[in-house]
């Protein structure tokens, strides 16, 4: 495979899944997939959830387990045309960076952690580019693992996206855990999918939607199961959930379900998953629900291939992200320009990464003062809650943690540890070093001319010379710099200005 490539001729997606792990490998050509290879396995992430909510060892080892194998077709791809995603499971555990750390060990390649309503962007964009349907208005319905999601959109746009903490193995863990099936269990099971349901069924009937479509595996074997007994043409219906139900119920034991459509590996979630899709055919009034054959880790491609053709969701997300809380554009435009320029300077002397360490600063730049809607006293602060606990649709959790972290230290005290405790730490302060430098240039707000700014960086210094006579001539600023030197000693870190 081949090692650098700018056009990525090949990408790949991997879906860590809380049951199953997915990895898909494609050609890319004029911006369109040809699936070269598909790869999957039964981990059950989800069911190695102890009381803790700490993965056990041995879930963990069955996840390792998988990766080591997908991570032969992965290993030789470029940075870059590789994205992998850990969905409910992983947003659940508390010891998931230690996963990560062992899975990035095997995939040498980034895993990110995603949010629901993220997931939810991404399945409905792997749905709408592979369902042949008519352009109507969707509602779209994934019941995963641990986390079920709903989206109503329509063509390629997603305009609601919700997630709700119930899936598969998570009820099986909870209502079958030995494997009996009862009609107490069941109702147990659907009345729970039912009351996660309340939060959010009147605001999608209200919304509405002119057809339903079920992804992933769950709604795909009830379909296939209720087809193959003769009930629908490969949808699920009413008709078909009610026949399936009455079988499962009959026979009593997971063991026993041996159903045509229903592969071995699901016949043990399938009764959580049906008392799931019972509940939200009948809280949302559904008759039937076609189904699609793309889901999350299509999604994941088709927005692997938008940020290569600068059409990143992510560019939207902070322009919407600026328009909602009145960030001065201006003044965001003169801190990105002078935190590039700087990073430019000092780029090879601190060993950073052209593309994905400037991408960095480059967004943290630009919404740095979000929270000073909130409140100008230590808006740095509010800013960084936002950024780490909003739905910011195309970045993952490490993302916006690693963003909040930027903005909460972009003025006054630097909080070291916190940016050491990430793996990219020394990296981080570096990067804060850069935007704090723009930022205290342009405290005055004004387009200051500075031409031929040198920058010179050490191991933990930076050196600022300005052209001959400048910083006599703006003492504000020379101040601004001094008081800047203060801060930055805290941290051991030396900044000289001449």
């Amino acid at each position: 495979m081949p090692q650098s490539n700018p056009n990525f001729p090949l990408i790949a997606a991997i879906d860590l899944g809380s049951n199953s792990f997915h990895m898909v490998l494609a050609r890319t050509s004029d911006r369109e997939l040809r699936i070269l290879d598909r790869l999957g396995e039964k981990v059950q992430l989800a069911a190695g959830l102890d009381e803790n909510r700490h993965l056990t060892e041995e879930s963990i080892v069955r996840g390792l387990d998988c990766l080591s194998r997908f991570a032969q077709l992965v290993n030789g791809l470029p940075e870059g045309a590789v994205r992998i995603v850990g969905t409910n499971a992983l947003r659940e555990a508390r010891n998931r960076d230690d996963f990560i750390r062992r899975a990035q060990l095997i995939l040498k390649h980034p895993v990110e952690v995603i949010s629901g309503r993220e997931e939810a962007r991404l399945i409905y964009l792997g749905v709408s580019h592979t369902f042949s349907g008519r352009a109507a208005k969707r509602l779209v319905v994934d019941i995963g693992g641990g986390s079920t999601e709903f989206i109503i959109g329509q063509e390629f746009d997603s305009q609601v996206r919700e997630s709700l903490q119930m899936g598969c193995v998570s009820y099986t863990q909870r209502y079958f855990r030995d494997g009996k099936i009862t009609p107490q269990r069941f109702e147990q099971a659907y009345t729970a999918a039912r009351l996660e349901l309340m939060g959010i069924e009147k605001n999608l009937c209200r919304l509405g939607w002119e057809e339903a479509i079920g992804s992933s595996g769950t709604i795909r074997s009830i379909a296939a199961a209720t087809q193959e007994a003769g009930l629908g043409q490969g949808q699920a219906t009413v008709e078909g959930l009610g026949w399936l139900k009455q079988k499962v119920l009959k026979l009593g034991s997971v063991d026993k379900i041996d159903v045509a459509g229903i592969k071995p590996e699901r016949q043990a979630v399938l009764p959580a998953g049906l008392a799931i899709l019972e509940a939200i055919f009948d809280a949302l009034n559904i008759k039937d629900m076609s189904i699609s054959e793309g889901a999350l880790r299509e999604g994941v491609l088709y927005d692997l291939i938008g940020r290569h053709h600068h059409e990143d969701v992510r560019e939207r997300t902070l322009n919407s992200l600026m328009t909602r809380y009145h960030v001065d554009l201006d003044q965001a435009a003169r801190v990105e320009a002078k935190a590039l320029e700087a990073f430019d300077q000092v780029r090879d002397a601190w060993n950073l990464d052209d593309e994905r360490d400037r991408e960095l600063l480059s967004w943290a730049a630009r919404i740095h003062e979000v929270g000073l809607e909130i409140a100008h006293y230590h808006y740095h602060k509010h800013g960084a809650y936002l950024i780490e606990n909003a739905d910011l649709p195309g970045f993952s959790r490490q993302d916006q943690r690693t963003l909040a972290l930027l903005v909460r230290s972009h003025r006054r005290n630097i909080p070291k540890q916190k940016l050491l405790a990430l793996s990219n730490g020394i990296t981080l302060i570096r990067l804060c070093v850069i935007l704090r430098f723009a930022i205290v240039f342009h405290h005055i707000r004004d387009p200051l001319q500075a031409p031929e700014i040198r920058l010179h960086a050490g191991q933990d210094t930076l050196d600022i010379a300005f052209p001959q006579g400048w910083l006599a001539t703006h003492p504000l600023t020379q101040a601004d710099f001094e008081q800047e030197a203060e801060w930055l000693k805290r941290i051991d870190f030396t900044l000289s200005v001449r």
